[in-house]
């Protein structure tokens, strides 16, 4: 209340303290955009696709029923903003597939949106080239009547005009009067470094077309990340597997492993243990509004062991057990080894 712009008028440093709460309670309602602006400030949620309002009409049709609420009956405007005049487009909502190296890295899109725009033969205006909307001889363009009922006066939208302050008496037929027609418009979309699947991305003024000259509304882009058969993703660290033989991960040695950059040799250590997990710390996923920060790269070893050896390989074997106190299965014996 204390900077609504209706309190502030031409105070444009009120105007911006009243976005900084709007954006504010946006952060603070969401749980997803509160748990990043917790982890990593103000970038967190932007990082995320939220840009912010672009200024008080966008917040007004945000939160139009908020703002009633709260000022409807203390004599503001920012209730009935939204009637009567400017009002702020609808949202539009879609889905987009993307690879898994694409939510890794970051990339941008053009996506085509079938979407409401401004009708070119009336240049927004509804009514057929060569006529103009007339003023509504009913609210005289407020788009709002008052009715008297007692000691009580009812402002409601007018009828005649449904809100719109104007009449329109010969259609435009290429929109039939709205003033919009279909269209499959192109948008970019920039998706950042580190999202991940189920996420969603805000593309603000990416809706439809607001009505007499109201702001667009926004376009949220549900994400779908394709998996990766090299690796799976736990938040912003990854894991992968690698197979060694026993004697590798008793002597020690050096493999290659695919990386989130290409490839590089990874030294296993002698006397590695299967299921052992190696971390390559800081080459994982970045992070979210991180300023440069990433997840970590976690390698299990899996240890195989030979199915069939040669006799001299299990001769050898079996000499190296016994010298090093073991005990193993006795030598099976062929057909020849049993009559003999």
């Amino acid at each position: 209340m204390e900077f609504h712009p209706d309190r502030n008028p031409d105070n444009p440093e009120a105007e911006d303290l009243f976005k900084d709460c709007a954006e504010a309670f946006e952060v603070l309602s969401d749980d997803q955009k509160r748990q990043l602006y917790d982890q990593f400030g103000h970038e967190g949620p932007r990082g995320a696709g939220f840009q912010g309002f672009s200024g008080t009409d966008e917040i007004f049709a945000h939160f139009g029923d908020l703002f009633g609420d709260l000022f409807g009956n203390l004599g503001f405007n920012g209730g009935g903003r939204r009637r009567g005049g400017p009002q702020r487009g609808a949202d539009l909502k879609m889905a987009m597939e993307i690879p898994f190296m694409e939510a890794v890295e970051g990339s941008e899109h053009e996506i085509t949106v079938p979407k409401r725009v401004e009708c070119e033969a009336c240049d927004g205006t509804g009514a057929e080239p060569g006529t103009s909307p007339t003023t509504c001889p009913d609210c005289k363009g407020h788009g709002q009547v008052v009715h008297a009922q007692g000691f009580f006066r009812v402002q409601t939208t007018c009828p005649r005009c449904r809100g719109r302050g104007q009449i329109i008496e010969t259609p435009c037929s290429t929109c039939s009067g709205s003033g919009a027609v279909q269209k499959e418009t192109k948008l970019t979309v920039r998706i950042p470094a580190g999202v991940d699947d189920g996420q969603t991305l805000r593309v603000p003024g990416g809706g439809q077309p607001g009505v007499l000259g109201g702001p667009a509304g926004n376009l949220y882009v549900l994400l779908r990340v394709e998996p990766d058969e090299r690796f799976e993703r736990e938040e912003y660290d990854i894991f992968s597997e690698i197979e060694i033989s026993m004697f590798q991960a008793t002597l020690g040695t050096k493999v290659t492993i695919p990386t989130l950059t290409g490839e590089t040799e990874l030294d296993i250590d002698p006397g590695t243990q299967p299921e052992s997990v190696i971390t390559r710390r800081g080459e994982g996923i970045p992070v979210l509004g991180g300023r440069g920060s990433k997840g970590d790269h976690h390698i299990r070893v899996r240890v195989t062991v030979p199915k069939k050896l040669t006799s001299e390989q299990e001769e050898t074997l079996r000499e190296l057990a016994k010298e090093m106190g073991l005990d193993v299965a006795a030598k099976k014996k062929g057909l020849l080894g049993w009559l003999s």
